[in-house]
């Protein structure tokens, strides 16, 4: 039996990941996931205070109180910034980390920092505009999400504070050691900023993946992602 624990992604929450439960159930194993603060069963404590330090400390809490080791650590999107932090914080519980078309830093980096161009430009007009300085309007859903998919989705999507995506990761440990994995989605969105982790992912000697998905395959291609993680971790 493996414990995934997910980091999911911004605007996000857990209930993104509502079709992956019961595959990876079935398959003998469990997951993990928890809305961060401000998002989610959590919107009520959103505020310009949260940032990446936040949910860093979200997940390592999850960690102690579920007393979880030999943990399988899954970042999607911008849930990497975070799965980073949680890496190298808890490395005595996590025995591997699994980015899913997700941003993967270094120390020191923001997710403004290694973000498209063109994608932190479009995000910084909208705090600006329609976020009252703070927090960043949800990006619309890929386009091959079927109707009732975004439908559900659609209401859930919540504004992101903009802190997560300005502060730096600040790693204590040094660089990780333990085995990494990047999973990319080859249908990517306009503005795709997530094709030069995987191509650096073999620089590093990390496991390199593809699934033929668009940036949400937990909801799009459930069946196709469990087979993947299976596959990884077994």
């Amino acid at each position: 039996m493996t414990n995934f624990v997910l980091a999911h992604g911004a605007w996000s929450s857990a209930w993104a990941w509502r079709k992956m439960r019961p595959r990876l159930r079935a398959a003998g194993h469990e997951l993990y996931a928890e809305s961060l603060t401000g998002l989610g069963a959590r919107a009520h404590m959103s505020g310009p205070e949260v940032g990446l330090e936040t949910h860093i400390a979200d997940v390592l809490g999850q960690l102690t109180m579920e007393d979880l080791t030999d943990v399988v650590l899954i970042g999607h999107s911008y849930g990497g910034m975070v799965a980073t932090g949680v890496a190298d914080r808890a490395r005595d519980r996590v025995r591997r980390l699994i980015y899913l078309d997700a941003f993967a830093p270094e120390d020191g980096d923001s997710a403004f920092d290694i973000s498209a161009p063109e994608n932190r430009a479009r995000m910084e007009g909208l705090i600006a505009s329609q976020g009252d300085g703070w927090c960043i309007p949800p990006n619309p859903m890929p386009p091959d999400t079927s109707a009732e998919d975004a439908a559900f989705a659609a209401p859930r999507r919540l504004p992101q504070p903009a802190e997560c995506f300005r502060q730096p990761l600040r790693m204590t440990g040094g660089p990780l050691s333990l085995p990494i994995d990047y999973i990319y989605c080859t249908i990517p969105g306009p503005g795709d900023g997530f094709r030069q982790f995987y191509d650096k992912a073999g620089d590093h000697g990390w496991g390199r993946h593809q699934i033929e998905a668009s940036h949400n395959p937990h909801i799009t291609a459930p069946d196709a992602l469990t087979d993947l993680l299976l596959r990884i971790v077994g």
